[in-house]
């Protein structure tokens, strides 16, 4: 009998095993049959003859792409706007999060405040109010209206807060034994057992600011001031002939719509990729505990 059990685990394991596989080479497949297609020519690509693989092996589309001043200068002000935008909306989070992590004999009003960001889930007063709000504060056309709107990700407060329930309570009574105010507890204690779910919502804060292309069509006036998903949802392929080289014209007879979109998915996916390996380890873990509250 436990012969029989054994042998029947191995032959789950292994089916588990192969059919995970399988899903996650399903899930691969489309990025890699993108990435073949900036790597194609064009005749290759319209034709439909790409599939996993690149047909007549190419670089066309990321030099055209990568020769323009408006990628480099679009790329340089997302970069900014991520380090911008990361940085406040961390310091906001961790700083709503401890105050309403405490119960309500510790802080009065704990429950309204709680609720009110709650409401601001489930309810907002639409793209108008919302535009004109950025315009009558003065941000329109500068980095901040892409940061400052966006700043307080009350999910992420949610995460936090639950995460920082979940600590023992041993660790702030003995704080404040030795002394310690709130701020040295929050910074000292806190901040330092929680890894995971700072990793966790840092990476989602990243992401957000990284993939937001609306923000940036909404409220920068000059396509000069377009981050880069932004630029890359409203590029033209066909520019002003009159204003282009003769290099970038022997490039747009060698790449198409198709060859350059996906160029364009792939080094607008780049960042992502690279961030995503160094936080993934804490991405499963932060999202139980901050989730979860006992």
């Amino acid at each position: 009998m436990i012969h029989e059990t054994s042998w029947s685990y191995r032959v789950f394991n292994v089916f588990n095993h192969c059919f995970l596989i399988f899903l996650a080479l399903l899930c691969l497949a489309p990025m890699v049959h993108v990435l073949a297609i900036s790597f194609s020519t064009s005749s290759a690509a319209t034709a439909g003859l790409v599939k996993l693989w690149p047909v007549s092996f190419t670089m066309d589309s990321y030099a055209f792409i990568l020769e323009k001043p408006q990628f480099l200068r679009a790329f340089s002000l997302s970069v900014w706007r991520v380090a911008l935008g990361v940085t406040i909306s961390m310091l906001l989070t961790v700083l709503l999060a401890y105050p309403l992590s405490k119960e309500v004999k510790d802080f009065r009003f704990r429950t309204i405040y709680a609720w009110l960001f709650v409401f601001t889930i489930l309810f907002n007063g639409g793209l108008i109010p919302w535009y004109m709000t950025v315009k009558m504060t003065g941000l329109i056309d500068t980095i901040w209206a892409l940061v400052i709107p966006g700043a307080v990700q009350v999910f992420n407060v949610i995460l936090l807060l639950n995460f920082f329930r979940g600590l023992p309570k041993e660790l702030e009574e003995s704080s404040f034994i030795d002394g310690a105010s709130h701020w040295t507890t929050l910074w000292r204690v806190y901040l330092p057992v929680s890894l995971p779910s700072l990793a966790t919502i840092t990476l989602f804060a990243f992401v957000g600011q990284w993939n937001s292309w609306f923000d940036g069509l909404m409220l920068m006036n000059s396509p000069d001031n377009y981050p880069l998903s932004t630029y890359l949802q409203t590029i033209i392929i066909q520019p002003d002939m009159s204003k282009i080289s003769m290099l970038q014209a022997k490039h747009l007879s060698e790449v198409s719509d198709r060859t350059t979109k996906a160029a364009q998915i792939i080094l607008g996916s780049l960042p992502i990729l690279i961030i995503y390996p160094f936080l993934q380890k804490f991405f499963v873990k932060g999202i139980v505990l901050g989730s979860v509250k006992e």
